[in-house]
């Protein structure tokens, strides 16, 4: 941490410290600004990150299992192929991010994605589909509003109260999240996989499920 803390001190105007492929598992970064940084490839399992400045960071193929960024600023950073599995996010704010990583099984309760990018990647298929991945995640109470979720991987994540209004879900793999009490008014399943999805008390107003996957053994729909 101090050495970071005196690279950053250092930088002259418009300069970033370059950080990429760096190892820096086990560090205590909490609350630090990190915006002057690049991460790209680094490493940074369990590493606490609670309360760090990551705005507009790039943290392309990043690899953070199980790490802890509650309340971190993510607005704008970039999260290509990067890894945050198990990890935690609680309350932080990814807004506008592009997020196509996997946080499957991380804790992302209370969380922003406003306008965030978690649509798959259709151009470079090379090392699989890239998409934001939240297998099994903890999404309760998320605010997702204008989000891009195209294709996205929701498969099992927990969405109760979370604010999908208006999104697109298209083509998504949501089978078995639950979804109870969510607001998904205006919201786009076209194509999706619902299969076992609980839309129990859910605001499903205005929302289109056109060739969707599943419907009949989705809970809670009509």
């Amino acid at each position: 941490r101090a050495d970071i803390e005196a690279g950053l001190a250092k930088l002259a105007d418009g300069q970033k410290l370059d950080l990429t492929g760096k190892a820096l598992n086990g560090l205590d970064l909490s609350g630090l600004d990190l915006r002057r940084t690049v991460l790209q490839s680094a490493r940074l399992m369990k590493v606490n990150l609670k309360g760090a400045n990551l705005e507009g960071v790039n943290l392309d193929s990043i690899w953070s299992l199980n790490s802890d960024l509650t309340g971190a600023n993510l607005k704008d950073a970039s999260m290509f192929g990067a890894q945050f599995v198990g990890s935690k996010l609680d309350g932080a704010d990814l807004s506008g991010a592009r997020v196509a990583g996997d946080f499957s099984k991380a804790s992302m309760t209370g969380v922003k994605l406003d306008g965030a990018d978690l649509s798959a990647d259709e151009k470079n298929q090379s090392m699989g589909l890239m998409r934001g991945t939240f297998r099994s995640t903890n999404l309760e109470g998320a605010s997702l509003k204008g989000a891009n979720l195209h294709r996205a991987m929701l498969e099992f994540a927990s969405l109760k109260d979370a604010d999908l209004s208006g999104v697109s879900l298209k083509e998504s793999e949501i089978a078995g999240a639950d979804l109870t009490g969510a607001n998904v008014a205006g919201a786009d399943f076209t194509g999706a996989d619902i299969t076992g999805a609980d839309f129990t008390l859910a605001d499903v107003r205005g929302a289109r499920f056109d060739d969707v996957a599943g419907r009949d053994q989705a809970i809670g729909l009509d």
